[in-house]
């Protein structure tokens, strides 16, 4: 019998969380919107793409430092916001802090969090002085309720804001909608949303979505705060290109994990038309189906500085906690360091597009 090889940690780690989740928050973490096509896309796209190896190039060790807006982070791995980590461990968002601050990373902490975000980042601080939390942010209505928000990320320490641009509504998940999962169970809520303007007392807003919001209310944010603002959810070139004439300080190609549209291509698909829009203004990051190293240095490849993991996180947290967390952050961060090498490559700045080549179609290689 041929012996099967070992699972890679991210994969021990998602059954081990598939487990330990009650089924509806598993359901929650693990769904996407209508027919989760985005969803399943975002991860097979990757699997669609193969990397053409350069040799001989004296490199030497790999690099994966990157600098970004208000931060400076080890590896291009960053956390990318994910809602309600309480859920998946009874340490939430503090564990997930801990985690992402040890390995030297940034974590986008999200509005909807089930941690408030000044606990999240003195949580991150613990263990690194200089730990860089980004805030999430979907733009609100009621201006007054943006700037609450806003302060309190200032307060805090955040050194970047994440404005989510993608939701004008709310994302229709069957699974949700199956499970009757429309709300926080008792004793849980997105406490960055306590005591806000309007808010009962002691008692929290709903986070507000709004087809009404526009550029203008991105600009209106930008005269409110010196913090660099970053749009998440671009997957359009001319919005890409909109953005960074607003001021925007990065750009992120995401699909919201395949959450919102579900016609919506997969994020790598439409990551090397939004690099180019970009034309290296600010930096291009990418979140949606990075499973692996080699995922991560195809999107560099592709043009992107860095990368957010949101799924695999909360699979590490579920499973182990903080300590499963760091190890799904060591795991892609390893590896990426290790394609890099195969590569030919020292840090992305070694790779080219050329390098990406879709499985099957090499030049010259059984093409009619």
């Amino acid at each position: 019998m041929t012996a099967q090889p070992p699972p890679e940690a991210l994969e021990e780690l998602h059954r081990k969380a598939l487990v330990q989740l009650d089924p509806v928050h598993r359901d929650f973490f693990e769904g996407g919107a209508g027919r989760e096509r985005a969803l399943t896309e975002n991860v097979r796209a990757f699997g669609r793409l193969a990397l053409l190896p350069r040799v001989l190039r004296g490199a030497g060790p790999p690099d994966t430092a990157v600098e970004l807006p208000g931060a400076r982070a080890a590896t291009p791995v960053l956390v990318a916001p994910t809602a309600f980590h309480r859920l998946a461990h009874p340490d939430g968002e503090r564990a997930t802090a801990r985690a992402a601050a040890a390995a030297g990373t940034v974590l986008i902490t999200s509005m909807a969090a089930t941690t408030a975000v000044a606990d999240v980042a003195a949580a991150a601080r613990e263990v690194r002085q200089d730990a860089a939390v980004w805030f999430q942010l979907y733009l609100q209505p009621r201006a007054e309720v943006t700037d609450a928000l806003v302060r309190r990320a200032e307060q805090a320490g955040c050194t970047a804001l994440v404005v989510t641009a993608d939701s004008p509504v709310f994302g229709r998940r069957g699974r949700d909608d199956r499970n009757g999962f429309h709300d926080l169970p008792p004793g849980y809520a997105a406490e960055n949303m306590r005591g806000l303007p309007g808010a009962p007392p002691g008692g929290t807003l709903d986070i507000a979505m709004s087809p009404g919001l526009s550029w203008r209310d991105l600009r209106r944010l930008r005269t409110r705060t010196e913090l660099p603002v970053l749009v998440k959810g671009v997957l359009h070139p001319d919005d890409a290109r909109i953005a960074v004439d607003e001021g925007a300080a990065g750009v992120i190609v995401s699909n919201h994990g395949g959450r919102q549209l579900d016609a919506a291509p997969a994020t790598v698909e439409a990551l090397p038309a939004v690099v180019d829009a970009v034309a290296g203004r600010v930096p291009v990051l990418l979140d949606g189906g990075i499973r692996s190293g080699a995922d991560v240095v195809t999107a560099l490849a592709l043009g992107a500085t860095a990368v957010g993991v949101g799924r695999p996180v909360l699979w590490g947290l579920a499973a182990e906690g903080e300590a499963g967390v760091a190890r799904v952050l060591a795991e892609l961060a390893g590896q990426t360091a290790h394609v890099l090498a195969l590569c030919g490559a020292r840090d992305r700045t070694d790779l080219d597009r050329g390098q990406v080549v879709v499985r099957g179609r090499l030049p010259g290689v059984g093409l009619g």
